[in-house]
């Protein structure tokens, strides 16, 4: 199983375009608060178009108890792989090939240190980028991560 864990995400059309990846690809898609957008916006339910009911999605009050239920599914501390630009691992050079969640930050702050050092530095991925670049957009970025972990798990029904 793929769990997508997206902390304090802020925008709603990045949320949207990823309920829609999480929908087409069976990843569990996992919110943690607070959020920078209600719901209902129309921005997140346009870009999620018809697919908010074929999403598995959670609301998590805090990152500990979105993690406490990850461990309930056999996805411990070892098994969250967080995406900063300050990790030595990519998604091509990480064993994702088993249950993971996959964790990133919000679009403007990133994940925060004291939520990524809760995680094994060998754990932290990053994107490979041109020089000079600083991030790829949010639902880009997850997109990319999740299809790596899922030809691993050789496009298996999740």
């Amino acid at each position: 199983m793929i769990h997508v864990v997206l902390y304090e995400p802020e925008i709603p059309a990045n949320t949207g375009n990823i309920i829609r990846l999480c929908a087409n690809t069976g990843a569990q898609l996992h919110l943690v608060k607070p959020l920078g957008f209600e719901l209902d916006d129309k921005k997140l339910r346009r870009a999620g178009l018809d697919y908010h009911e074929y999403a598995n999605m959670q609301i998590w009050e805090n990152i500990e108890e979105c993690l406490a239920d990850l461990a309930t599914k056999g996805v411990g501390v070892d098994a969250v792989y967080p995406l900063t630009t300050k990790g030595f691992e990519t998604p091509h050079t990480s064993d994702l090939n088993r249950s993971v969640a996959l964790l990133m930050g919000s679009e403007t702050r990133g994940l925060p240190e004291h939520v990524r050092m809760m995680f094994p530095k060998e754990h932290w991925i990053r994107l490979p980028m041109a020089e000079n670049s600083r991030s790829l957009n949010l639902s880009n970025a997850t997109a990319v991560i999740v299809y790596e972990a899922w030809r691993q798990q050789g496009f298996k029904p999740l």
